[in-house]
This record gives structure tokens, sequence and C-alpha cells, in this order.
């Protein structure tokens, strides 16, 4: 790795910033506080996931975003998918940079047949036991996502691994429910995804670090970039890698390093 620290003072070194940004005072600066405002299971992934989704931008505005979809869903995602009717669906407004409201009312519908028919999201995105990673889950999980009469444009609201994206949002999405570290930030929700086989969220902050520290070579955000990315960090922590996302993240938004 070419940022000239050993491996171990590397890994020493994310070690102690991920350890600095994994706690609760991280929850108030960052969307993950609007899952963090529930208490049940299903209204924590489907916050969660909605979110995620337009977790692109000014935090501020994602965050202030995010809660306005949950008063749209009167405080309650998950009894809201379940209960509202065709008519309330079609008639709610919603913008958040290029999600609107017909991408808003085709991921309330798509989320309401999950939870009725597929058993929810957490067995959606469950992968078979001896996946060594979770991007063919994640290619799986919008085909499923999309089988119902959709317009194009809201298609591009999830990515796929499969066509070279770096899945930034869903990786986050993903992180959240699946690591359980005690700290109280991600959820560790979903016991049985292993959260070795997750992927870092890679964004413009998280790939400019992971460059400086060698971590990382490919210029570009993609998906061979999270594959390389992946190598590096399960070589430092081959059991939960994307805790440095922490670090990585924490070193690029509040330290501009």
């Amino acid at each position: 790795m070419g940022s000239g620290l050993s491996n171990s003072d590397l890994k020493t070194f994310l070690e102690e910033k991920s350890n600095y940004y994994n706690n609760r005072s991280f929850i108030e600066t960052d969307p993950i506080q609007i899952p963090h405002s529930f208490n049940k299971k299903e209204d924590i992934e489907i916050s969660a996931f909605l979110t995620s989704i337009i977790s692109w931008g000014l935090r501020k505005t994602v965050i202030k975003n995010a809660f306005k979809m949950m008063r749209i869903m009167d405080n309650a995602p998950h009894d809201f998918i379940l209960n509202a009717t065709n008519n309330e669906i079609s008639k709610i407004k919603f913008v958040h940079r290029t999600f609107n409201e017909i991408d808003f009312r085709y991921f309330l519908n798509s989320l309401s047949k999950i939870y009725k028919y597929t058993g929810g999201l957490e067995n959606v995105f469950t992968p078979p036991n001896n996946e060594k990673n979770i991007h063919s889950t994640i290619h799986n999980f919008k085909k499923i996502f999309f089988k119902y009469s959709h317009h194009a444009r809201t298609t591009k609201h999830i990515a796929d691994p499969f066509k070279g994206s770096a899945c930034k949002r869903i990786n986050m999405f993903l992180r959240w429910m699946v690591r359980n570290d005690k700290n109280g930030v991600d959820f560790g929700l979903w016991k049985d995804i292993d959260k070795s086989i997750l992927s870092c969220p890679l964004d413009v902050h998280s790939g400019n670090v992971a460059r400086k520290l060698g971590l990382l070579n490919r210029t570009q955000n993609d998906h061979k970039s999270v594959l390389e990315l992946d190598k590096s960090l399960k070589e430092l922590n081959p059991l939960d890698p994307v805790k440095y996302d922490f670090a990585l993240f924490g070193l690029g938004v509040f330290e501009k390093f």
C-alpha cells in the first residue's frame, strides 16, 4: 500500500479514527438519525432504505427531506406502506434533487409488495450462505424491486454493481442494517448477513482519503474501485472491513484530510 505507512501502522491509524467517529455523537450530523428516530424493526429498515436512497447532496438537505418523507408516511413507515390506499399515494408530492413524487410513489408501492409478499427487505437482501460479497445480492434486489410497472426514470435511483456502479447508497444502507458493534450507530438488525461480506460506501470523500492512504489506486469511484478498496480493507480487517468507513468518511468530511 502506497501511503508510506506499514500495514500495521495503517491499521492502527484507521482503528483510531474509526473509534473516534463511531459513537452516538456521529448520529447528530448524519442521515442515520432518521432511522434512529424509530424503535420498530420494520420502521427502522424502511426509513433507513428511503433515507439512503436520497443521500446525495448537502447532508442538511438530505436530513430535512428524509424527515419530510417520514411525515408524509405519518411517521409510521411500515404501517403506511401496508395500509395506504392508491388514492393516498397518488396525491403525494415530494422532491429531492432528481428523486420526485413519481419515484417516491413507485418506491412505496414496491416496498409494500416486498413486505406483503416476499418477507420484507431483510429477506430480499439476505444472500445464500456461501456468498463472498454482497454485489450479486444488490444486483438481484434491483430486479426484484422493479418487477412491477414503473417509469424508466425511476430505475436510476437504485444502482447496480454489475453495470459498474459503486452503489454507495445501498452499501451505506447495508452497513447500517448489518454491522453490530455495540457503539450505537449502526443497527445490527440483520443477523443472517455476515458483516465481512459488506462493501465500503465509496464516494468522493472516502475515495480521496483511500487514495491518499494507498488503499485505492483506481481514479474513478466505480464498482472496480469498490472491489479494490474491499480487498485492501479486508487485508487489514477480514471480519469487519467496513468499520473503516467511519475513518474514511470522517477524515474526508470533517478533517478535510
